[in-house]
Formats: structure tokens, sequence, C-alpha cells
């Protein structure tokens, strides 16, 4: 919701457009992009419960603060700029500690379903809010979307507080060290499929998944259309996002093949709805757009987190969401400015390409490989557990 109020109260103010609206995201996004690998640094060496108690409360002020401006008429953009850097900083720290405190809320057995859930909850989240967001923006304005966003983290905090930490699988907090963002890095490093997985994911995720955007500037631009048609845009693909986040949950064991799959195909249904003449049409084409971003993000998501060690699952989760939102501070301002120079079409358009483009290339790459044992080009420290990589 406050991703959505957000580009269209910076549409709405005086010196705002797309541009804008793409350096607002960018503000947001930059601080992942810059400092996301500590914040998973932090996520494995202290209690996860307790950090997310901070980190949501901030997040919650923020909301706050960004409502009452607008409610009193005092909004400009540089506000809006201000305020996104801030809740980027702070998702720094919420985003891998988030991610992996899920998994501590179940046993081993169940493992693989709770990733599964927690990457769709995480992701129709996402997808939901731009669908709410957009029809409150048209009935109530967009300083009460802020409002009563601020509002809904008061359950968030009650819901973490009422936990009892004695029912939870906690990871033992990993004691502090010099180089442990390395060893990070380098675990990575030396699983070809993953390294492969990010390099997919940081080209799909910059350019082709921006519907926050998109969605917008397709709505007023292309269809000549206000809120109402932004809001029904971002309905139809929330649909599709049910869809896949019900399908996700009833999977096992992620496959490589399905997420290639989900990848190409999500990938060329954003260049069909940049192409489609009609907005009927254009809404018909962001359902399956929402099921393949939602099959790909949980796939992608379960993969990371089921084929590491839990010593580690916060760094490496840290480096994925990076690669994953981090790349926004790119994509959407080159969105935002191929939108003003050829038109709001391209933007679907071009991110498509880009993507389907990565997608075959990541594609071909991996068929190459299969069956090449991959080892670790390090030697993990004791409390570390290399997991092998899966095939499929």
């Amino acid at each position: 919701m406050q991703r959505v109020a957000q580009d269209w109260l910076v549409l709405s103010l005086p010196g705002g457009g797309g541009t804008a609206v793409g350096i607002t995201t960018a503000m947001q996004f930059l601080p992942l992009l810059l400092f996301g690998m500590y914040g998973g640094v932090l996520a494995d060496r202290f209690p996860k419960r307790k950090l997310l108690m901070v980190t949501q409360a901030v997040m919650g002020l923020l909301a706050l603060i960004l409502g009452v401006l607008v409610v009193t008429g005092s909004a400009q953009v540089w506000h809006v700029y201000v305020l996104a850097f801030g809740l980027g900083a702070t998702t720094v720290l919420d985003n891998p500690t988030r991610q992996t405190f899920a998994v501590e809320m179940v046993g081993p057995n169940d493992l693989s379903n709770a990733v599964a859930l927690n990457s769709a909850t995480f992701n129709l989240g996402r997808i939901l809010g731009p669908a709410v967001a957009g029809t409150l923006i048209a009935f109530v304005g967009t300083g009460t979307v802020f409002l009563l966003n601020a509002l809904s983290f008061v359950a968030v905090l009650t819901s973490l507080k009422l936990m009892n930490p004695r029912e939870l699988r906690t990871v033992t907090p990993v004691p502090r060290a010099k180089g442990q963002l390395r060893e990070g890095l380098r675990y990575i490093a030396g699983r070809r499929d993953l390294s492969l997985l990010l390099v997919l994911i940081a080209f799909v995720a910059t350019f082709g998944m921006n519907s926050q955007i998109t969605n917008a500037l397709m709505s007023k631009q292309v269809f000549d259309s206000g809120a109402e048609a932004f809001g029904l845009a971002s309905t139809a693909i929330a649909l599709g996002a049910v869809i896949g986040a019900l399908l996700s949950a009833r999977r096992g064991h992620p496959r490589q093949k399905l997420l290639l799959t989900a990848a190409i195909v999500f990938s060329a249904l954003d260049v069909a709805a940049g192409l489609s003449p009609w907005y009927w049409l254009f809404l018909v084409l962001l359902v399956p757009t929402g099921i393949t971003m939602m099959t790909l993000n949980n796939t992608a998501n379960a993969t990371m987190q089921l084929s590491v060690a839990p010593e580690i699952r916060g760094r490496v989760m840290s480096v994925y969401l990076v690669v994953f939102m981090g790349g926004n501070p790119i994509g959407a301002p080159a969105i935002g400015w191929i939108s003003e120079t050829f038109g709001a079409r391209w933007s679907l358009i071009g991110g498509g390409l880009i993507s389907v483009t990565a997608a075959i290339a990541v594609a071909i790459t991996l068929s190459r490989v299969r069956g090449v044992t991959v080892r670790p080009r390090f030697r993990p420290r004791p409390h570390l557990q290399v997991l092998p990589a899966r095939e499929g």
C-alpha cells in the first residue's frame, strides 16, 4: 500500500512525473543495494524476533509521518524522497530477518512448506497491497492510505509480542567475527546453481517486475484512465498472484525447470501486455502475469533457503534480497525514463525483452553445466554445513 500510494502521490504533486516516480522507488531501494548484505550478517547474529519488533515499529512511524504530511497538505516531493529512503534503510535489516524467522516457527519436517508459504505471503503482500491501495486512493485519498498502513503495524507488533519464545525453533546466533560477510559471498560463489539463479533474478526483478510503476503508467497515459482503472489493473495481477501462491504452497521441493519456465513465460507476458491495444485485454493478460511472477518468486526464494545451512541462511538471503529488490534503483528510473522517452508501452515491452533474453541465456548455461559437481571454493568454518545442489 505504501509503495503504490507513494507513486500516485508523486504523480499528483507539483514537480512529479514518471522520472520522479522512478527516483522515489530508487530512494527506497538504494539502501538495500548499498548495505543490504550487512543486514544478513546482523540477522544471523541477533535474535530475530526482537529485531523484527524494532524494524516494524520504525516502519509504522515512517508511514504515520507521511500520512500526516499528506492529510495536512504539507507534503512535497522531497519529503517523499527522504521518507522513502528511511523506509529502505529499515528494510535492510527487516527483510533477511523476516525471511529467515519463518523457518524458526516450524520444525525441520515442515521446512519446505513453510518456506513456500512464507514466500507466498511476502510476495502476495507486494501484489495485494497495490490492489487495495488503488481502490482506497480513489475513495479516501492517499493520505488515509498511509495512515491505515501505519495502523496495520499495531497488529504486526502485537503478533510478535504474543509469541512464546520457548515454542520457537531458534537458531543459535552466530558469534561476531571478522569476515562473516565475505564468508557468505564465498559460499554463494562456490555454488554455481545459486550464482546463476541470482543472475536470472537480477535481470527479471530489475527490468521485468515493476508492476507498481507500469500499471500506473499504462492506466494513466496509455488508456487515459484514473485511479479506478489503476486499482482494477492491480486487482487483476493480484488475482493471478493468489492463484500462483496457492499452487506454490502445494508443491514439494522447488524444481529448476519450473523456475526457468516461469521466468520465460512471465517475461513474454510482460511484452504481450505492453502491446495490448485494449484495456480489457491488458487486464486479462495481467492474471497469468501474476501467476507466473508468483511462481518464479516462490520457487527462487525456496531454492535459496532450502539449499543452505541455517547458520548462514541470513547472509545468503540478504544477497538474494539485494539482487531481488536492490535492482530497483537501476530499473525504476530506467523504466520511468523509457516511458517518458518512448511511451508508457515500452516500459513493459523493453523490460520484458531484457528479462526473457536473460532467462533464455541462464537456461542454456544451466543445461550445459548440468551434472557437473559443484563444490564451494572455500573451506567453511566448522559451524557451517555445505548442502549439495539439487538438480531438476
